[in-house]
């Protein structure tokens, strides 16, 4: 048993916070215009959810793309900019995922004073740090709420935000 399922397993009657995720729609880091996910998508065979290696690209009932953090991250590849044929996703576009990141205090391990580094380890941008042994925040002069952390909490501690 890995150190994610032991810590699943002891955390799975803790209330989750994917429900966060469902409210805010994620978008693809690579698009300048809202308006063109409901004008261009339509239209397209959604390539970019093919190519994407996280395969975190998911198609939503208006035939838009989004963001899916429940199994991994963004790794900002430009891969499906670089298949968007409509100009929805452009590499010039390229910035961080339009939302925040924010650690429930609530049920945390680590706030709980129990050893987890889970969501630290898989952060590509060292954008958690720990006050102290315990105490994980959110640098958010660091973090591109590229997501890789939230499916590796195994208490489901990590929650998405909209940006104000």
């Amino acid at each position: 048993m890995n150190r994610r399922e032991l810590f699943g397993s002891l955390t799975s009657g803790l209330p989750s916070s994917t429900t966060a995720e469902s409210e805010i729609i994620i978008r693809p880091p690579y698009n300048n215009d809202e308006m063109l996910f409901t004008s261009e998508c339509q239209n397209c065979d959604a390539k970019c959810v093919s190519v994407c290696e996280e395969e975190i690209i998911k198609i939503a009932d208006d035939q838009t793309p989004y963001l899916s953090f429940e199994s991994s991250g963004c790794t900002f590849c430009d891969e499906c900019a670089i298949a968007c044929e409509f100009g929805v996703l452009e590499v010039e576009n390229k910035k961080n995922v339009d939302v925040g990141i924010n650690i429930s205090v609530s049920s945390c391990l680590s706030w709980e004073n129990v050893m987890c580094f889970s969501c630290k380890d898989p952060c590509l941008e060292n954008a958690i740090v720990f006050q102290g042994l315990f105490k994980p925040v959110i640098d958010d002069s660091k973090c591109t709420s590229c997501g890789f952390c939230i499916s590796r909490c195994p208490a489901s501690s990590i929650e998405i935000v909209a940006l104000a």
